[in-house]
């Protein structure tokens, strides 16, 4: 699975740098380059290893590029997603062709004084390093994609007060912190615990979404967080999945 890692890795990369400095075509530079550098440290330069590196940097400058538009009102919201599943779906299934990691990465990791480390192998430490990368800013993006393309939120009144996500601050610091919870705890087998996660997050939002006077604003409220928040899980959930797989 050291492709889908590597993957992960890119598209979690390029929209963290997007997060920080949302410069045109820089977050995906960054994010193609680190695919790139990623894959030669790990040890992935077999003839279709290195195939493989430069279809996942073209992936990720495609996810990169079709975000943008999308946000930016020039492409439907369904695009990107469209981008995102397919590319993880056909990655998924050439994943027995992938090479073994190893190189750099894999000495290091020999060599760590850190047991958790040391016993972990080059393509699990990526896959998790790629798994848990998503849930920040990737996460907050397919959570707004969704949203976008259900009718939930208007892209072009992000950041105005009409926009529910002012009304309901903080989901953007949240959503990160609750997935890497629930993943977190689920590869620890505490289901039960992340459960308490997800039920907490209710009763937290329930008193800010009633203590609304206006019934409309109230639904709309409601329904943003309904379905930002199952789709914020279901991302978390997913890269649980694969790192099952």
């Amino acid at each position: 699975m050291s492709w889908l890692a590597v993957l992960l890795i890119g598209f979690a990369t390029a929209d963290l740098t997007h997060s920080v400095r949302p410069v045109r075509l820089l977050p995906q530079g960054v994010g193609a380059t680190v695919v790139v550098v990623v894959g030669l440290l790990a040890g992935l330069t077999g003839t279709a290893d290195l195939v493989a590196l430069v279809a996942i940097a073209a992936a990720v400058v495609l996810w990169g590029q079709t975000v943008t538009s999308s946000f930016a009102g020039r492409r439907p919201a369904w695009w990107p997603l469209l981008v995102l599943a397919l590319t993880l779906l056909l990655t998924v299934a050439l994943a027995r062709h992938a090479g073994t990691a190893g190189g750099v990465l894999g000495a290091w990791l020999t060599a760590t004084p850190l047991p958790v480390l040391r016993n972990l192998s080059a393509d699990r430490a990526l896959l998790l390093a790629g798994a848990f990368a998503i849930q920040l800013s990737t996460g907050n993006v397919v959570v707004r994609l969704v949203l976008a393309a259900t009718g939930t939120v208007n892209p072009a009144r992000h950041g105005t007060p009409e926009d529910p996500e002012m009304q309901l601050k903080g989901g953007r610091l949240l959503g990160p912190m609750e997935r890497i919870f629930i993943l977190a705890l689920g590869l620890a087998g505490q289901v039960t615990a992340a459960s308490v996660v997800v039920a907490a997050k209710g009763l937290l939002r329930f008193p800010e979404l009633s203590s609304r006077r206006d019934q409309a604003r109230i639904h709309l409220l409601t329904e943003y967080f309904l379905v930002g928040s199952f789709v914020s899980w279901l991302v978390a959930l997913t890269a649980l999945v694969l790192l099952h797989t």
